[in-house]
């Protein structure tokens, strides 16, 4: 915080450029509880499970609704996308209730994620040094009808890899931190705690690595338009203050390179024929089984990696437009605005409900009308 302010106020013309063209919101703790506990301690007494918990008992990175395994269960029914999104995933109710297993602290976090219309979002963790992105919840393997002996060290539960639609997007986010950080790609020297587990690169899947349901990361992907990641500063998960200096000196540039991603795809503004925003139109990209929806502006913003892409704009009441849409790989998004037509069907729907949405009888030539037919005639004329 403290240098992005100064950098603009010097003139850098980077940072004046960040911060005019991007809204930036930045949370110093979001377990400030946990870090008060930390913080008494000190890096010399403190383990890595010191503050890892609020006041109350909570794990707040893994305290969110699971709604991965909603969206596979809904999956293996056959209900997605005609009765089960695909996106925007509701909250459960029995989650949103006041006797609900649920900090305050992750209320907070989601009431502030539906509030504001993120793009593109990381958290900071310690105690690795790597990039972890979507999905952290691992899926079970389905049942087989005839299975096959098993040894006698196999272990019931054997998680199966599930990415994300946009994983090729999450890779290249992920990359673009982890290959700016100056120590996250030397891998050669192992993991903090165990072999190194991100193939050379400083990026993993969550699943991969430490597969656990309710992340943040998962709940930001699927109930909003956001793209979430986890950036693991490093091995100590509280920091000697004089080590502060070089582990900024580690994530300067990492941290300028992430957030200009959110300037890499597609954006635009979706309207009527009067010029007016359509507010939750869905935006579909072809190829990838993920949409988003349009801002109360009508706005929108979709990260893509360099491609051509075919894009729809969908909204109810209105007629679907579809173009092609370009991403280059220089940094700046491709303007891709939609004007919609409206649909006769926003007219039928309203004839219907005039009509108690009961089917409207087809009047005969040459039969005299009753009373009734008639009003429903003059009502809808």
């Amino acid at each position: 915080m403290q240098f992005l302010c100064k950098e603009y106020q010097d003139g850098n013309p980077r940072v004046r450029g960040l911060v005019t063209d991007t809204r930036i919101h930045l949370v110093p703790s979001l377990n400030p509880d946990g870090y008060e506990l930390a913080r008494e301690a000190g890096s010399e007494l403190g383990n890595w499970a010191l503050g890892h918990w609020t006041e109350e008992g909570f794990d707040l990175f893994e305290n969110f609704p699971d709604l991965a395994s909603a969206l596979w269960a809904a999956e293996e029914r056959r209900l997605v996308p005609h009765q089960f999104p695909n996106h925007h995933i509701p909250i459960p109710e029995h989650y949103l209730a006041e006797d609900a297993a649920v900090a305050v602290e992750t209320r907070a976090v989601m009431a502030w994620m539906d509030k504001n219309p993120f793009v593109l979002g990381a958290n900071l963790q310690g105690g690795e040094k790597l990039v972890s992105f979507p999905f952290d919840t691992a899926r079970p393997t389905p049942p087989t009808p005839v299975a096959a002996p098993r040894p006698l060290d196999y272990e019931d539960e054997h998680p199966e890899l599930q990415e994300t639609p946009d994983h090729a997007v999450f890779r290249w986010l992920a990359i673009s931190y982890a290959s700016a950080h100056l120590t996250m790609t030397e891998t050669f020297r192992g993991g903090c705690h165990t072999q190194d587990m991100t193939d050379a690169m400083g990026i993993v899947q969550g699943a991969k690595w430490h597969p656990r349901a309710g992340s943040m990361n998962d709940f930001s992907y699927l109930h909003t338009n956001c793209l979430e990641l986890s950036v693991y500063l490093g091995c100590d998960k509280f920091p000697h203050e004089s080590e502060l200096q070089q582990e900024w000196e580690n994530n300067k540039e990492s941290l300028l390179t992430f957030m200009e991603q959110v300037h890499r795809g597609i954006k635009g503004v979706v309207t009527d024929q009067q010029g007016e925003p359509i507010a939750n139109a869905t935006i579909v990209v072809g190829g990838i089984n993920h949409n988003i929806r349009t801002a109360s502006s009508g706005d929108y913003w979709r990260i893509l990696n360099p491609g051509e892409y075919r894009v729809s704009a969908r909204a109810e009441g209105y007629n679907p437009s579809v173009k092609t849409c370009h991403v280059l790989y220089d940094i700046g998004a491709t303007q891709c605005n939609f004007v919609l037509s409206r649909s006769n069907w926003k007219r039928i729907r309203e004839i219907m409900a005039m009509n108690g949405n009961r089917p409207i009888r087809l009047v005969v030539p040459g039969r005299p009308m009753t009373p009734r037919e008639r009003l429903r005639l003059r009502m809808r004329l």
